[in-house]
């Protein structure tokens, strides 16, 4: 078997509170196959975005391992993770927050060069900047830039140069297209599948957006409450999803009607189970129209029930 560039094994992360531990992340297990994308949805606070800092330590695992072509990175020192770092690298959901307002756009994309040390003569960064601007679509003349001078679109730019800076092999983008509007989502993710194909780079796409993530994944994981509840390629979650959690998430997709029919849609109701201290049992139970007493009983593990295809639920 073919070793995945990265892989998750049982991963956990908990955060403390007044009235327990938060289960941000609960033995979460996933692979992603070098030069392959793998996108990761689920409603807001199922632990997408924790899931990946976590794999990239920036944030510290409660539990489990974090595998980067076989290896175990949990377990390497501070100065090991300096040389992983340009490895693994990150795209950040909003492009502004995540640009210091006080350096320029040629500033901003040399900052990882200079704290790695990978290009020392003044020159040749010059250049590599320039490359690298040129390679994401921005035109020299925003060189002395600063990013409240820019549209939400270049700003982003920005921030794909900055991580493509040290030449990756991965890269958590991590919801880059949301706070952007429509058409310049299109303009990202298409640039994105373009430097994915000439520079053979694996993603991590973490979205909530099913038809972005329909466009650009080729694996998808569907996260609720810090789980796991299903994976499998993007064509079979579609045509056939089998998690009652996917199948809801699928039907809550607007249709558009042109003669006034619409398509009635299956809502989710019940209460949100509290990921603090859960209870055993699955953690979609308490809003699942298929719950049995099994549901709530045990652990429901995530298990291959077709070839390719992995769910955590008590019918199959």
């Amino acid at each position: 078997m073919n070793v995945p560039l990265v892989e998750t094994r049982n991963l956990k992360k908990y955060f403390k509170t007044p009235k327990g531990n938060l289960h941000a992340l609960d033995g979460v297990n996933l692979r992603i196959e070098k030069g392959q994308t793998l996108g990761v949805v689920g409603e807001s606070g199922c632990g997408k975005s924790t899931l990946g800092r976590v794999i990239l330590r920036l944030l510290e695992p409660t539990g489990g391992e974090v595998l980067y072509e076989g290896k175990d990175i949990l377990k390497y020192s501070s100065r090991q993770m300096e040389e992983m770092r340009k490895k693994m690298q990150i795209v950040f959901q909003d492009p502004y927050a995540s640009l210091n307002p006080r350096m320029t756009v040629s500033e901003i994309i040399a900052e990882p060069i200079k704290v790695c040390k990978t290009i020392t003569q003044k020159k040749e960064m010059e250049e590599k900047v320039y490359e690298l601007m040129k390679t994401v679509g921005l035109t020299e003349k925003y060189i002395n830039t600063y990013p409240h001078e820019l549209d939400g679109g270049r700003r982003q730019r920005i921030g794909i140069a900055r991580a493509l800076a040290l030449d990756p092999q991965f890269i958590v983008c991590d919801e880059p297209v949301s706070a952007l509007d429509v058409s310049i989502q299109a303009q990202i993710l298409n640039l994105m599948m373009d430097l994915q194909e000439e520079r053979g780079l694996t993603y991590m796409f973490i979205t909530h957006n099913l038809s972005v993530v329909k466009h650009i994944s080729d694996e998808i994981a569907v996260m609720y409450l810090g789980q796991c509840v299903e994976r499998t390629d993007n064509e079979e979650l579609f045509r056939n999803p089998m998690h009652p959690y996917t199948q809801a998430l699928l039907d809550a997709i607007p249709v558009p009607s042109l003669n006034g029919n619409k398509k009635m849609k299956e809502i989710i109701k019940g209460e949100v189970t509290s990921p603090v201290n859960p209870k055993p049992g699955c953690r979609f139970a308490a809003r699942c129209p298929k719950v049995q007493s099994i549901c709530t009983e045990n652990n429901i593990e995530l298990r291959e029930v077709k070839s390719g295809h992995f769910v955590a639920c008590t019918q199959y």
